[in-house]
C-alpha cells in the first residue's frame, strides 16, 4: 500500500485566514518569547511537554482552535469530566503575560497555544513545523461540548467519523495518535481492559500478558498515571507503533488501530520510517491547528488573559 502523504503546500487552502507573517512587525520576537518560556517550565518539569500538546488538541477539537479550553469560569470547557487530567494552564498564563508587556493587546491565547504545542513537541525530541497565525479567541466555553473529545474507548469507525467531522483524515488520526509515544493517561481510561472487557468479568484478550500483569500491579487505583508508550515513554519517536504490533497499545482506541484494515497499514509503515512520522506529524498539528470555528472567528477577540473574556 502506498501512502498519499500531503505536503504542507496542500493544506493553503485552510490558511486562507491565517498568515505566517502576521506579528512579524506588531510583535516581533513572539516565537522566541514563547521558546525560551516553554523550555523553563519543561526543564524543570519534563512531563509537561506532552500535557500542552494534549491541551492543543482539547482545544481545536472543540468550537476549534479558539482557546476556549483556556476559560476559567462556572460550566467552561475547563470545568468538564473530559478536562480534569488537563494541565499546564499556568505556562499559558505566564507567557501570556510575559507577551502582554511586550506586545499589548496583539498576540491571541489561541495562537499563543498553538505555538506551546509546537515547542512542547520540540523540546520532548519531536519535530518542528511553521506556524501560520492570526486565530482569534472564543467567547464561548461550554462544559457539555467538550464530551466530544474521545476517550479512548471508541470504535476505530467512530474515531475516523470524529477526525472526519474536523476535517482530518485517516492518516490524520494514526499520525496524531502516535502523540501516545510521551505522556501518561490515568488508570481509571484503561482499567475496563483489565478487569471487565465488554462486561466479560475477563481482562481484553488482545492485550499482552506479560504487559496486562504489569498494567494490573501498576493501576491498583484509577487515580493513578500510567505511561501511553510503556518502552520509550520520555522519547518522541515511532515505538508507539512497535508496541502496536506487540499488543502493548496501552488504550483501547491505540491498539484497535493495528486490528482494523483501515488503520493497521498506516501504523504498519509509520514503524518503519521515523523521518516519515515525524514529518507528517508537523503536518498533522499544521491541520489540527487550522481547525476554525466560523462563529468563534467572526466573533472573537484577543483576550488580554486567556482566563477571562475581555470586558
Amino acid at each position: 500500500m502506498t501512502l498519499k502523504v500531503p505536503s504542507l503546500a496542500d493544506l493553503s487552502s485552510l490558511e486562507d485566514d491565517l498568515s505566517y507573517s502576521l506579528y512579524r512587525e506588531s510583535c516581533y520576537d513572539l516565537e522566541g518569547i514563547i521558546y525560551r518560556k516553554v523550555k523553563e517550565w519543561v526543564t524543570k518539569d519534563p512531563t509537561l511537554a506532552p500535557s500542552l500538546l494534549r491541551l492543543q488538541y482539547h482545544d481545536c477539537v472543540v468550537r476549534g482552535c479558539d482557546a476556549s479550553i483556556l476559560l476559567d469560569h462556572e460550566g467552561s470547557e475547563k470545568t468538564s469530566n473530559m478536562s480534569k487530567s488537563l494541565r499546564g494552564f499556568e505556562v499559558i498564563d505566564d507567557i501570556k503575560a510575559e507577551i502582554e508587556k511586550k506586545c499589548p493587546k496583539t498576540v491571541s491565547c489561541a495562537d499563543i497555544l498553538t505555538t506551546v504545542a509546537r515547542d512542547a513537541t520540540v523540546l520532548a525530541g519531536g519535530p518542528y513545523w511553521m506556524i501560520p497565525y492570526g486565530r482569534k479567541d472564543g467567547r464561548v466555553s461550554l462544559a457539555k461540548e467538550a464530551s466530544i473529545v474521545p476517550k479512548g474507548s471508541e470504535s476505530v469507525t467512530n474515531l475516523i467519523e470524529f477526525f472526519q467531522s474536523k476535517g482530518l483524515n485517516v492518516l490524520d488520526l494514526v499520525i496524531l495518535s502516535g502523540a501516545h509515544t510521551i505522556g501518561k493517561t490515568t488508570c481509571e481510561s484503561v482499567q475496563h481492559r483489565l478487569y471487565d472487557y465488554k462486561g466479560t468479568k475477563k481482562p481484553d484478550p488482545s492485550l499482552d500478558p506479560k504487559y496486562l500483569n504489569y498494567l494490573r500491579r501498576k493501576c491498583r487505583w484509577a487515580s493513578e498515571n500510567v505511561n501511553l508508550d510503556g518502552e520509550t515513554p520520555n522519547t518522541f519517536d515511532t515505538q508507539y507503533y512497535h508496541n502496536l504490533k506487540k499488543n502493548m497499545g496501552l488504550l483501547s482506541t491505540d491498539q484497535m488501530l493495528y486490528s482494523d484494515s483501515r488503520t493497521k497499514p498506516i501504523a504498519d509503515g509509520l514503524s518503519f520510517q521515523s523521518s516519515l512520522f515525524k514529518n507528517q506529524f508537523g503536518v498533522a498539528m499544521v491541520k489540527l491547528s487550522s481547525i476554525l470555528d466560523v462563529v468563534s472567528q467572526d466573533e472573537g477577540e484577543i483576550r488580554t488573559d486567556c482566563k477571562y473574556v475581555n470586558h
